[in-house]
């Protein structure tokens, strides 16, 4: 009886282990469905982003703030019942999460990331959050971001090989902390970021998402 019970005991921590780890998110929008794999090396990021998805804080908010060839931004709260043309960007939580930079996670395309005011430890803002277009460099470009946005801190050579074929933001690397990666659905960034927009970046039309966390078969 005592062996089946710690038996039981082990299973029950195995699957809060589990499930804790490895997961992903489905951000749905009128352009389709982005699949997001969260990195478990933010995991203070990862169990924020993961509780305000179980709350639906996400869904009817907008992708408010819209650059070609640099970003997508999403997750401020206000943006729920906002009116055509107002001004957004402004809501939060009332809390900021530590920043947890890695230097293996980096602004790859597809790369979500978490926004921030210029606070000087970089914390990182409870709710609003990005998801990188970004663009291809060529080398020259990559010395010149290392030069004059890095502080002279060199890219390592795989990410500037990324940076040369698929795309993204390096000068923003160790600046804003990285916490997941689309892994599927990587067009609906494009879609988003070719729309036209206002002069504060908003989209002329609205574009709203809603935030699901995708099943789990642990044993698959």
């Amino acid at each position: 009886m005592i062996k089946k019970l710690l038996l039981s005991c082990c299973c029950l921590l195995l699957v809060s282990f589990t499930m804790a780890k490895n997961r992903k998110v489905k951000i749905i929008t009128p352009y389709g469905t982005m699949i997001v794999k969260l990195y478990d090396q933010t995991p203070q990021h990862r169990d924020n982003f993961i509780k305000l998805v179980k709350q639906h804080f996400y869904d009817s908010t907008l992708f408010h703030r819209v650059i070609e060839h640099f970003m997508i931004q999403g997750g401020d709260p206000t943006s729920k019942h906002a009116k055509p043309g107002e001004e957004l960007g402004n809501g939060d939580t009332p809390y900021t999460i530590p920043a947890e930079f890695q230097l293996d996670l980096y602004h790859r395309k597809g790369a979500l990331a978490a926004a921030r005011d210029n606070n000087p430890a970089k914390a990182s803002s409870g709710c609003q959050f990005y998801i990188v277009q970004g663009k291809v460099f060529t080398d020259e470009e990559l010395d010149m971001v290392e030069q004059k946005r890095l502080g002279g801190r060199k890219i390592p050579v795989d990410q500037r090989e990324v940076y040369k074929t698929t795309g993204g933001t390096p000068h923003l690397d160790q600046s804003y902390t990285v916490f997941g990666q689309v892994i599927k659905g990587m067009d609906v960034i494009d879609k988003i970021a070719a729309l036209k927009t206002d002069a504060r970046n908003r989209p002329l039309a609205d574009v709203p998402m809603k935030i699901k966390l995708k099943k789990k078969f642990l044993f698959f």
